[in-house]
């Protein structure tokens, strides 16, 4: 088993703004010390951020803590026999899509992970850390798994991974050289959403060539070159609405207005569209934003409020009723549309596993309008909509 190393010189401290949670952040200098990694490539100095673009077209930016453990993971598996630079690329599609490439402690499930240098919260079961492997799942320890380099040498296994023979890591999968690269992320991760990782790709190929130089940079297509010139500035602000579940996996339950109460039976007003899903189905965030709220309240439950620009309008975005273990974000955080950000629950005054979705232009203290129509109106869904306000009859669904 791996022990749990220093990376590289210096450190930098950063702080989970609602938990109070202390990382410290393994900055490597390969500027003073390069190292050679796969078909002659070198890491190189971390810049300060990296504007980057998914297959989707969402624009956001990483920060140099998010790409030093990028630089982290490309270390490690240039050493590993058998990694490839395709592996590399593989290697940070899962890390994007698992964690947004941060080192994530578990708090609810293992308060002894936010004793360890660490980004922030998460809490999907048990998983931890940037590919967000499970104890539970054979993968090492809490404290083998906040460690990102034991976490990287086991996402790529082999005979010499810490995780060899099982879990399997990318090496122990037969023939993973001719499968498509999402494709060998999923039989590594085994994902309940195995199309999320290619939606990455673009984003490592950018890490990669951003990171490293050497004879393998010369191989990069045309069309890489052209991603090498957008600048690392601030992210371009992206308007595009997605819907907030996975498609498939959900069905309406409930609209906007008037209606009989389902606990009380009596005449009330529903804020939101109610969304039935299964318990632990992933909630996206319908737009890129800031996360104004995410805690636990007694009658919306598990709560986040995203506030985004939509039209060169503020509104936000409310995703109520998940599990206090099923929120993925902390207030403060910027996050892209379409990010895992929580996991359908059943918590507050609800009578079943949905997510209760609101609108509320003007930002988060704003009046809700109905949901179905914004959606609708923003190409995200096609919803039946409310034929009234909140203070009119009932006919929704029509």
């Amino acid at each position: 088993m791996l022990k749990k190393l220093a990376i590289g010189a210096l450190a930098l401290a950063f702080v989970a703004p609602t938990l109070g949670l202390v990382g410290i952040g393994l900055i490597m200098n390969p500027a003073t010390t390069s190292t050679c990694t796969v078909d002659g490539l070198f890491v190189r100095n971390v810049p300060d951020s990296l504007t980057v673009t998914t297959a989707s077209g969402h624009t956001f930016e990483l920060n140099k803590q998010q790409l030093t453990h990028a630089a982290t993971v490309i270390t490690v598996g240039s050493e590993i026999e058998g990694v490839t630079r395709d592996a590399l690329k593989i290697s940070l599609m899962a890390a994007l899509t698992e964690s947004t490439l941060r080192m994530l402690a578990n708090t609810g499930t293992y308060p002894e992970s936010g004793d360890y240098p660490n980004d922030g919260n998460g809490s999907d079961h048990d998983s931890l850390g940037l590919f967000q492997m499970r104890p539970q799942s054979g993968w090492g320890t809490v404290a083998e798994l906040m460690d990102p380099k034991y976490q990287a040498a086991a996402f790529f296994g082999g005979p010499t991974g810490p995780n060899y023979p099982s879990p399997r890591g990318l090496l122990d999968i037969p023939g993973w050289q001719s499968m498509g690269l999402g494709e060998v992320a999923q039989a590594v991760e085994v994902s309940a959403f195995p199309d999320r990782y290619d939606n990455y790709a673009p984003v490592a190929e950018k890490i990669l060539v951003t990171l490293t130089t050497g004879s393998a940079t010369a191989s990069a297509s045309s069309a890489d070159s052209a991603v090498r010139t957008v600048p690392a500035t601030k992210p371009t602000v992206s308007s595009k609405v997605v819907f907030p579940l996975p498609e498939g996996t959900w069905a309406v339950t409930d609209g906007f207005g008037p209606r009989i109460d389902p606990i009380s039976g009596k005449q009330s007003t529903h804020y939101g569209l109610d969304l039935g899903a299964a318990d632990g189905t992933p909630i996206l965030a319908a737009v890129d934003g800031v996360v104004t709220v995410a805690e636990f309240t007694s009658s919306y439950g598990g709560l986040i409020i995203i506030e985004h620009q939509v039209g060169g309008e503020t509104v936000a975005t409310a995703y109520a009723h998940m599990w206090q273990h099923g929120i993925h974000v902390i207030a403060g955080e910027r996050v892209i549309a379409g990010q895992h950000i929580g996991d359908v629950g059943s918590s507050g005054y609800s009578t079943g596993a949905h997510l209760h979705f609101e609108v509320r232009p003007g930002g988060t203290n704003g009046t809700a309008i109905d949901p179905a129509a914004w959606l609708n109106a923003h190409n995200a869904a096609d919803l039946p909509e409310a034929t009234t306000g909140p203070s009119g009859c009932t006919n929704w669904g029509a």
